[in-house]
């Protein structure tokens, strides 16, 4: 906080996944915690630095089972975010099959690995809550399976996730946590802004479950991509037309804008892009990227202001997200001081001050 920036909130954090997300399987080898928090903990802007950290309890990064064994890798965690003098915020749990979870929409044995993993993530969340390195933040969920496996019965399938989900609310609630639903066009069915509203109606636990928007994959919401029929912008759409844009834009965030509650800063060129093991989704470009197709802190005014423009004030953090970012970029402090200049940008034109 400066004269030039005197907004404190929402507190700026960096993601530490890009560090593990799409990385080995054959591709570039993850980066190791430590040194994702020496990046984020290390970059500065006009004398402002990033506040905290938002994480996947997931190896190399995590390992969940022994978190769950003993608090020593908790306590370990938090002190490595205090050494650092950041914060935890958000934290992803590992539901996927290849992480030990299984589909939301599978067997019941899948969908009790997948409870598992939920119930795990809330209890190192709640943990660091209770050792003062967690102020705020949910636990970050999808449905852990295939948009092809979901239409091979959309209907079906669809009440078969929420379902998992409202057991997977209860979990949370059993912790005092949120669970923040992160839509992707590569989960099955959350891959479309029409289909994540209607799921977020289906589980009706708005106290507990919302929605995590990422600007990188919600643009992808407006071109339909995996869902021709909830496109709200045609295929060969011109990126020069601002004003169309502008209306699609705001149609989009009036919908998803009252569920969400977890919120990621990124750039997209209007593109998808998958690594290692993770599927294609939509594209993660660097913060000045000539191809990004976003005009970052106006956009995210759309998620951060109301309908009227108004402050929300809903997020008390908000985080960048460089998920599948090349190492060589990643390992670069000139990436992260670029990110948290446009970080600052959001925060002077959409965040507030307070006495702390």
């Amino acid at each position: 906080m400066s004269k030039a920036h005197p907004n404190n909130y929402p507190k700026l954090h960096n993601a530490a996944w890009p560090g593990v997300v799409g990385k080995g399987d054959g591709g570039e080898p993850p980066i190791d915690l430590d040194t994702m928090l020496d990046l984020t903990a290390g970059a500065e802007v006009d004398g402002i630095r990033f506040d905290g950290f938002d994480l996947f309890l997931y190896l190399p990064h995590i390992d969940i089972d022994s978190t769950v064994r003993s608090d020593d890798a908790i306590k370990e965690l938090a002190d490595k975010a205090a050494r650092r003098n950041l914060k935890i915020g958000t934290v992803v749990a590992p539901i996927w099959p290849p992480t030990g979870g299984g589909s939301a929409i599978g067997s019941e044995a899948e969908r009790k690995k997948f409870l598992d993993q939920v119930r795990k993530g809330c209890y190192v969340a709640k943990r660091l809550r209770e050792l003062g390195v967690r102020p705020n933040g949910s636990v970050r969920i999808d449905s852990a399976c295939s948009v092809d496996a979901w239409l091979a019965d959309p209907e079906g399938n669809q009440k078969r996730l929420a379902e998992t989900f409202r057991q997977a609310c209860q979990i949370a609630e059993d912790h005092g946590e949120r669970l923040a639903a992160e839509g992707e066009i590569c989960w099955g069915g959350m891959h479309s802004w029409r289909r994540m509203v209607q799921l977020l109606e289906m589980v009706d636990r708005p106290q507990t479950l919302g929605f995590q928007a990422d600007m990188a994959h919600t643009l992808l919401y407006l071109l339909g991509y995996n869902a021709p029929e909830d496109a709200i912008l045609p295929q060969n759409f011109d990126w020069k037309d601002q004003a169309a844009f502008d209306q699609a834009y705001r149609r989009l965030t009036d919908v998803l804008r009252p569920w969400t509650i977890d919120f990621h800063v990124a750039q997209n060129d209007a593109t998808v892009h998958g690594s290692g093991a993770h599927d294609k989704t939509g594209r993660h470009c660097p913060a000045n990227d000539p191809n990004g197709k976003l005009n970052i802190p106006k956009a995210a005014g759309y998620w951060l202001r109301d309908n009227k423009g108004q402050l929300t004030r809903r997020m008390r953090h908000i985080c960048w997200d460089g998920c599948m970012f090349p190492n060589q970029m990643l390992l670069n402090p000139q990436t992260w001081n670029e990110i948290l200049a446009v970080m600052i940008q959001v925060r002077d034109q959409h965040g507030w001050y307070e006495a702390e």
